[in-house]
Order: C-alpha cells, then structure tokens, then sequence
C-alpha cells in the first residue's frame, strides 16, 4: 500500500495541513512535532512526490556544495565540515548534492550548472578565495547561499573564524615556551584565511619583539605531504626554526613526519602546532597542539543560515565571527631552546 501524507496523519494523530507543513520544514510546526512527523514518515517509508513538490513551490528541496578535487577532497576539514552540512540539511527534510571539481575555472562551471539548471534552493561555499568569482556569480545570479569565510566580493552572508586571533594565540603560546625561532607553513596565497592567519603570525612575532624572517615562511597546499615537504625545507635551513606552525592541521600532521624522518622528537627537540582541530588531531604521536574552530557546528550553523536566506526570512546575525580556541597538547610541549 502507497503511504501517503494521510496515511501519516492519520499514524500521528495530526492533520493532513500539519504533516505537510511539518515535513517540509516550516517554522509554525514545532521541533518535537516535526520530529515525530519524520520518524513517522521515515519508519513508513514515505515517498514524497518531488516533481509535484517541486511544480508547486518552485522549490527542490536541494542544496549544494563543491568540492575541489584535489588532496582537498581527503581532507579532513571537508569530510567534517559536510557532515555538518549534510546532518542538518537532513533535520530540514533537504537533500545535499555534492560536486568534486577541479579547482578554479571548472568549480566556477559547477556553480553556473547547478543554478542554471535549477538543481538547488541555495548553496554552501567553503574555503573562499581573495576575490571570489564564485561569490560575485552568486550574487549577481540573485541565488541564495552563505559561504564559510569572507572574501572582498562585497556584502553577503556568512559564518567565519577569527583566524587571525587563533594564530596570535599559537605564536604567544610558543614565545611563552621560550621560542624565538617559529616558521609558518602558508597555506596558498589564494584563500582569504592565508591573509588573515598571517597576520595573526606577524601581530604575535610584533608582540614578542620577534622579527619576520622570510626564510621562516613557506607555501603549501594544504596536504600533509605538501607539509611534509615544507617543513624538510625548513629543517635543513642554516639555522632551522625551534617551533613550526602550520595553517592547517593536516600540513601540520605531515611537518611530524618530517621531523621523524630527521631524527627530531616533536614536542622536546622541535614544536609543531596546527589549526582547526580536525578529530585526528587529538590521537597523533604526539597530540597536537592547534587552534579549534568547531567545523562541524560551523556547518551546521551555515545551513541553518541558508535556509533563512531560502525562505526569506531576515538573518539576526548575517555576519558571524567565531572567536578560536587554543588546544595545547603535547606536541608544543617542555621545550625551551
């Protein structure tokens, strides 16, 4: 037997009106009856009718993300930023639809493909660019999205780190551990938060009276063998930093590798510290120290954002500014060159 909206109500004791409304999310429909309205629906295996959903409200009920594909697409920081994306895309009744895209040109494509087509309600843009043509499409297309950073394409929704207070916290830390000597493994010029968590390094250096040293600083795109690679470079310097901080944890992870390879003990002959706190961080050998930013509620608090903009609806806060946390663990640990 087909289940249908009826079959639904008539299980939860609710209206037709209200079993609609509740799953497609409106915010007249309570949590806990909407919830039940879901578990009801899933447990029945209800089937809505997206096509005839779609004819009336013009809607998909789809958002959608891109991907870059390259060592992004493994990276740790996506996988925990789109399950954000996707758990609470799933509480709203919305599907999520994924695209892996070479870098640049062909993820701008994408974005022009998935609006074109009408695919989407609205999309998510992570890791954004100095001046983002994604962003600038975005808005001149009118398209509902948030995006996870900001950029100097304007105005426009958006959930973002204070990243350049998080990397002031990671050089103060290390100055207190009596480094003086501390690298920088950049992440690529083109992201906004290369800019802004330098600064945050140079602010820190400043405040300890320390000097920028050209040589400390080197790019990588954001692997850990691009970390990997970066801190060998460093290491064999004629006078090699004492503490590496890397932009990303998982370059960071790769700049322990190469500190093992060379004989070094992390945390006692060499510190190293990351950002982000991605969950592996906390179970290297040894643990991390690094800069949290809670990617998997930033996802989730950017699709919540989104689907205001879907429906509407005004935003209380449509510029959000999270303050990092300092994670000190062992790896910037005991040593005092």
């Amino acid at each position: 037997m087909k289940v249908t909206l009826k079959t639904i109500a008539q299980e939860a004791g609710l209206s037709i009106t209200t079993v609609s409304r509740a799953l497609a999310g409106y915010d007249d429909v309570n949590e806990e009856t909407r919830r039940r309205v879901i578990d009801i629906a899933r447990r029945l295996g209800y089937q809505p009718n997206l096509a005839a959903r779609h004819l009336r409200s013009k809607q998909t009920r789809t958002v959608g993300m891109v991907i870059p594909l390259t060592s992004y697409f493994s990276d740790p920081f996506f996988m925990e930023l789109l399950s954000g994306v996707g758990r609470q895309a799933a509480e709203y009744g919305y599907d999520l639809l994924l695209s892996a895209q070479q870098p640049g040109e062909e993820e701008l494509i994408a974005y022009r493909r998935m609006v074109a087509s009408s695919r989407i309600d609205g999309v998510i843009v992570a890791r954004v660019w100095k001046d983002d043509p994604r962003i600038a499409f975005l808005k001149e297309a009118q398209h509902p999205f948030v995006a996870f950073g900001r950029s100097n394409a304007g105005d426009y929704p958006y959930i973002d780190v204070d990243g350049l207070s998080g990397m002031r916290q990671l050089v103060r830390h290390l100055v207190e551990r009596g480094h003086r000597h501390i690298a920088l493994i950049l992440s690529p010029a083109n992201l906004v938060f290369t800019a802004v968590r330098y600064e945050g390094y140079t602010q820190g250096l400043a405040e300890a009276g320390i000097p920028v040293r050209q040589d400390y600083l080197v790019e990588a795109d954001l692997s850990q063998e691009g970390g990997c690679a970066a801190a060998h470079r460093l290491l064999t310097l004629p006078d090699p930093p004492t503490a590496i901080i890397a932009c990303n944890d998982t370059m960071a992870i790769g700049a322990m590798e190469a500190a093992r390879e060379r004989g070094l003990r992390v945390g006692r002959d060499l510190a190293i510290a990351g950002f982000d706190d991605i969950p592996l961080a906390a179970h290297t050998d040894p643990p991390l120290t690094t800069v949290r930013q809670p990617i998997y509620d930033i996802g989730r608090r950017a699709l919540d954002m989104l689907i205001r903009v879907i429906r509407h609806e005004p935003l209380e806060e449509p510029h959000v500014l999270i303050n990092p946390q300092l994670i000190v663990r062992a790896s910037t640990g005991g040593h005092s060159p």
